[in-house]
């Protein structure tokens, strides 16, 4: 359970690196005066050289090989530090050696055999080159000391796991039988004189903060972190409600980040005033070293009770019914309000025992006793939360509750056995494996518990952030033209990725109390951010998230680009509009593969590698695509020459229609009852196209009239043309005209010809010029042809010969 409590810390430096990066006064517990002064004398300190660091992991090696029983932990943080001081010294050494090779560089190469130059040159260079040597071989020793340092932290890592799992499976005598009890009353006179010890130096310490310092400043600070701790966390939670009713709009992500700055303000508070009342102790009095840890451990188990409470306490919102974050009924919130109390009271007392064993070096009855009664307690605490909640399971239907599923019924069933497996361990001797059992039950259920809260909050921040439903999400809608569904669907995928690096680190979080500390676990994360090599690929986490976060940038100002081109810059030209579409589109394509490339190289696939799998796509582009890809081509060609393009009248087959968009695959060519037909883009380059305004956009009218052979023809010529000029859709240039073409069975042919701007107004201008010529006919008393003079011959229904009409 140490374990679990030195990872409190991390845990919540995690939670506020999210959202108020403000986690760091809890990951340094041992922040105080010594603290203080050790920073100051390492700053004054001269930096080491590479022998020193070289002669200090000799003598951590030696130790840890000389002493089986040294603290593994202290030791990996030492061979960290080392380390950490190895990469500080290249790289500042590293700028160095650039500033000696660019000075080199000025003075230039030697001088050829039998050549003369300055000798001042000559000694600089010689300076220069032996100074520029020895930087070089220290950076090499220094990150062949990084990689020494590496190395031997991963072997004293195995080394303990390997010791861990032995003392986990050894087994010691069963507190059932009497050897365990006459072990235990053999040690006890030891065991009782070093916890005698350890309560002197208390009482002596604190006997002497009393009497050397100021004894009302002791106890102000006592006061004064009561009521940090108590009436602070109150009022901090108050505020923190009244905040988030007014400046966060209504919703799930103000309940989730409620919770989660309730929980931090509990961290926060109790880890100010338990840290500041162990330092003020610290000023006035002069510790033991035990005392001084034991003070800082009940500090560090404070903080760790805050945590559990406060995270209890936001998810259950006994006052707050409407902020509650789990779907929980009232009833059943205000009868578990208790348990996070309970909780964080019966967690903190089991590591007690264990720590105060840590600190004595106590007998190994005393650490055999200890086991023993953790896994006693923390299995009565689990059975006491399961016999809480069942009367609430079984009154879920009458509180309006759904069903429970049967995933949740297995898990308490598993759980239960656990415990009587723990119990079975417990009487037959395998007490240290029973307690880590127990131990790892407890904080399995805190640590779900805080990544719940994580779970919403991240799902919660990325759905009214980002999804269409959001104010930020209409602005991006209007700002970038999105659609609502590619918003929402964005919005899913960053939530589900969100989640998977949250469940990454739970399984990290859970993984504490397994004989390792935060700073191996946070190790292994670090490891595991360095890449998985699958074949010759290496998978980095990182480089993952930077392709994403490359395609996404990309595509966003890939689109902004297109918007800019299609409304300020290309109208602003002399293009015509389906040439601006064009461009536009076909820049897009273009942008597009860029950003997917960049993206690859971003996720570490070269150009080589590309080239390789585009060829071993070539032989199924061979089989199966081809017909795809000559679309494609296809597509580009038409892009390119514009044959056709955007806004074109066009006749292909039976098919006749506008052009409305050209796209990868196929092109919409939209008929005139508003239907649209998608024809493949190769139909346009391997079949005969017409196209009605590719060279000039003028229409033609065509108006061919039989009149009778006693007709006034001149009559005839100036009326029509007349009705032609009169009409406000025939053009003037070029003017229109009337000819008589012959006389055919007794009739005078006459054709008239008038161009419009456009071939979609030749049918409507067509329509009423006839209706004018027409009118005016009638209105001159012209004569026109009977039906059956000029209609066609019509075939019979029968099949016989054909008759006139």
């Amino acid at each position: 359970m140490m374990a679990a409590m030195s990872f409190i810390p991390r845990l919540m430096a995690f939670w506020l690196a999210a959202l108020l990066s403000c986690g760091a006064a809890v990951a340094q517990p041992d922040a105080g005066t010594g603290a203080n002064s050790a920073a100051a004398a390492a700053a004054l300190a001269p930096e080491p050289t590479v022998a020193d660091l070289r002669e200090q992991l000799s003598k951590i090696t030696a130790s840890a090989d000389s002493d089986t029983g040294a603290d593994v932990r202290k030791l990996v943080a030492q061979i960290n530090d080392i380390g950490t001081q190895a990469d500080k010294f290249v790289a500042a050494r590293t700028g160095e050696l650039a500033d000696l090779n660019a000075r080199l560089g000025e003075l230039g190469n030697p001088p050829a055999a039998g050549a003369t130059e300055d000798p001042d040159i000559t000694r600089q260079r010689a300076r220069l080159t032996k100074e520029r040597n020895a930087l070089d071989a220290d950076i090499r020793l220094a990150r062949l000391l990084a990689i020494d340092v590496r190395q031997r932290g991963a072997e004293l890592l195995t080394q303990r796991r390997a010791l861990f799992e032995a003392q986990i499976t050894e087994r010691a005598p069963s507190p059932l039988g009497g050897e365990f009890w006459n072990d235990l009353q053999e040690a006890w006179p030891s065991d009782l004189e070093r916890l005698s010890a350890l309560a002197s130096g208390l009482q002596d310490g604190l006997s002497q903060a009393l009497q050397q310092g100021p004894r009302m400043a002791v106890l102000w600070a006592l006061v004064l972190a009561v009521l940090l701790a108590i009436l602070g966390n109150w009022v901090a939670e108050h505020l923190l409600t009244r905040i988030a009713a007014r400046l966060l709009p209504a919703g799930r992500l103000r309940r989730s980040l409620l919770v989660i700055a309730i929980v931090a303000s509990h961290v926060l508070l109790v880890a100010v005033a338990a840290h500041g009342f162990v330092w003020v102790l610290e000023q006035y009095a002069t510790w033991q070293p035990q005392a001084r840890k034991a003070m800082r451990s009940m500090a560090q188990a404070l903080v760790f009770m805050a945590f559990v409470i406060g995270l209890g306490r936001a998810l259950l919102a006994t006052a707050r019914p409407s902020w509650r974050l789990p779907p929980i009924p009232d009833a059943m919130a205000t009868r578990l309000a208790a348990l996070p109390w309970l909780v964080a009271l019966v967690a903190a007392l089991a590591w007690t025992p264990a720590e105060i064993n840590q600190l004595v070096n106590a007998s190994f009855a005393a650490v055999v006793a200890t086991h023993v009664l953790t896994a006693l307690v923390l299995t009565a605490l689990v059975g006491a939360v399961l016999y809480r909640l069942k009367p609430l399971r079984a009154d879920a239907p009458e509180a309006g509750l759904p069903e429970r599923p049967m995933w949740v019924g297995l898990l308490v069933a598993c759980i239960g056995v656990l415990i009587v497996a723990i119990w079975v361990l417990v009487a037959v001797g395998y007490v240290a494996l029973a307690s880590f059992l127990a131990s790892q039950l407890t904080w399995s259920g805190i640590v779900a518990a805080a990544f719940y809260v994580l779970f919403k909050f991240a799902d919660d921040v990325f759905m009214a952030g980002v999804s269409s439903r959001s104010t930020f999400g209409q602005r991006l809608q209007k700002s970038f033209g999105l659609a609502p569904q590619t918003l929402d669907q964005v919005a899913t995928v960053l939530s589900g990725l969100s989640r998977v690096a949250l469940f990454f680190y739970m399984l990290i979080a859970l993984a504490a109390p397994l004989g390792t500390g935060p700073g191996e676990v946070f190790q292994r994360s670090g490891k595991f951010g360095t890449g998985v090599k699958v074949g010759e690929f290496q998978l980095v986490p990182g480089a993952i998230f930077s392709a994403i976060a490359v395609a996404l940038v990309g595509f966003i100002v890939l689109r902004v680009f297109k918007r800019w081109l299609a409304r300020s810059y290309l109208p602003s030209t002399q293009f015509e509009p389906g040439m601006q579409s064009s461009i536009t589109t076909l820049l897009g394509y273009v942008g597009g593969i860029l950003v997917v490339a960049f993206s690859l190289s971003a996720l570490g696939i070269g150009i080589e590698r590309i080239a390789w799998v585009a060829s071993a796509l070539s032989v199924g582009i061979g089989f199966g695509l081809q017909a795809i890809v000559q679309n494609f081509i296809s597509g580009l060609i038409l892009l390119a020459e514009q044959p056709v393009k955007v806004g074109d009248w066009v006749v292909l087959g039976t098919t006749e229609g506008d052009v409305r968009r050209i796209n990868v695959r196929a092109t919409e060519i939209q008929l005139g009852d508003r239907s649209t037909v998608i024809v493949p883009n190769s139909e346009f380059i391997t079949k005969t196209v017409r196209n009605m305004t590719l060279a000039n956009a003028e229409g033609r009218v065509l108006i061919r009239l039989p009149m009778p052979l006693t007709t006034d023809a001149q009559r005839v010529r100036d009326l029509i043309l007349e009705a032609c000029r009169a009409h406000e859709g025939v053009l003037e240039t070029p003017a229109p005209s009337l000819t008589l073409e012959g006389i055919e069975g007794g009739l005078l042919i006459f054709q008239a010809i008038a161009y419009v701007p456009s071939p979609r107004l030749a049918g409507g201008v067509r329509s009423d010029l006839l209706f004018t010529i027409l009118e005016r006919m009638r209105a001159e008393r012209i004569e026109l042809v009977p039906y059956a003079a000029v209609a066609p011959p019509v075939a019979a229904s029968d099949g016989t010969a054909p008759t006139a009409a």
